[in-house]
């Protein structure tokens, strides 16, 4: 699939595809310089259960060169994002993060791998892509260890974890188990 062909919007519905039908509620708006195709296909490469909803092109009256990508709307593991080739004026940072539930230590290692190639590692499970953005990679384990009742053990796993860039579920169990 081209980011010029937004697929089978209205399959099994006649008639055109209407906005309502396809946006969800809120959708996080990624403002990329103009590498907003690049990232949705990265992006997309990630994360198996996913496609391209719509794509805009600029038009004469700007800002972006007519014809060019203006917005691509998409989807990863259903939720919907919109990327925008924006320019130079903004850039991302810290304080917004897209944080992705792992089930397996496996699942960390293969994200942590492909959504940091090119970028940097962040501490406790957070990386930035090459492309500026901040991800959370992490296990459901964490946050289970993290809310038991017992503060000593939830401290210990703190503590673990505190000391990790990439998230290490045996380590943090073994920090929970001392």
């Amino acid at each position: 699939m081209t980011l010029g062909d937004a697929g089978p919007l209205s399959a099994g519905r006649p008639g055109p595809v209407r906005y309502d039908d396809v946006m969800q509620k809120i959708t996080p708006f990624l403002w990329f310089d103009d590498q907003a195709e690049e990232a949705v296909r990265h992006y997309m490469s990630v994360f198996g259960d996913s496609r391209i909803v719509d794509v805009q092109r600029y038009g004469e009256a700007g800002p972006g060169k007519a014809g060019t990508v203006m917005t691509v709307t998409f989807e990863l593991a259903g939720q919907q994002f919109i990327a925008l080739n924006g320019g130079p004026h903004f850039t991302f940072n810290e304080a917004v993060s897209l944080s992705v539930d792992c089930v397996t230590q496996e699942e960390v290692d293969e994200l942590w791998e492909k959504l940091g190639a090119g970028g940097e590692e962040g501490q406790c499970g957070w990386l930035k892509d090459r492309f500026g953005l901040w991800w959370q990679v992490n296990p459901r384990k964490l946050n289970e260890l993290l809310s038991d009742p017992d503060p000593v053990k939830a401290g210990r796993v703190m503590k673990a974890m505190l000391q990790m860039k990439k998230i290490d579920i045996q380590a943090l169990v073994d920090a929970y188990e001392q």
